[in-house]
């Protein structure tokens, strides 16, 4: 079974967010996630500066199984990007919800958690997906 940290919220697309002490968000893709891609061989992540919509596509995630896309689990601006995923993506195979963040958000709207699960209904979205 995939772990899942608690402190941060779900997608049903298996991104998370999770909420810094500055207002801004770290966004990643979860541990079950990672596991369904396998090796991570690329990562490409956006630019600094750009505003994203809420279910947008943001990054790509490719291993040596399949590509896909990443999706904006908020709507905001890119503050920071994990540069070192460039030359190590497989930190996300590694580390998912630390080392292997993805990108740093402004969120557009102070309620980010909306239209998130918790870690406890991602929890019961998994199961009911087999995992």
């Amino acid at each position: 079974m995939s772990q899942i940290a608690d402190d941060r919220s779900y997608t049903k697309s298996h991104e998370w967010v999770k909420p810094l002490p500055d207002g801004s968000v770290e966004i990643g893709i979860s541990d079950h996630a990672q596991h369904a891609l396998g090796d991570l061989v690329f990562v490409e992540v956006p630019d600094e500066g750009r505003e994203l919509d809420a279910g947008e596509a943001c990054a790509v995630v490719e291993s040596v199984k399949a590509a896909s896309d990443v999706y904006a689990p908020i709507a905001g601006r890119v503050l920071a990007v994990n540069a070192d995923l460039g030359s190590t993506p497989e930190l996300i195979n590694q580390d998912p919800y630390g080392k292997g963040w993805l990108l740093r958000l402004k969120p557009a709207s102070t309620d980010v958690a909306a239209e998130l699960l918790s870690a406890a209904d991602y929890r019961a979205h998994l199961a009911a997906e087999g995992d």
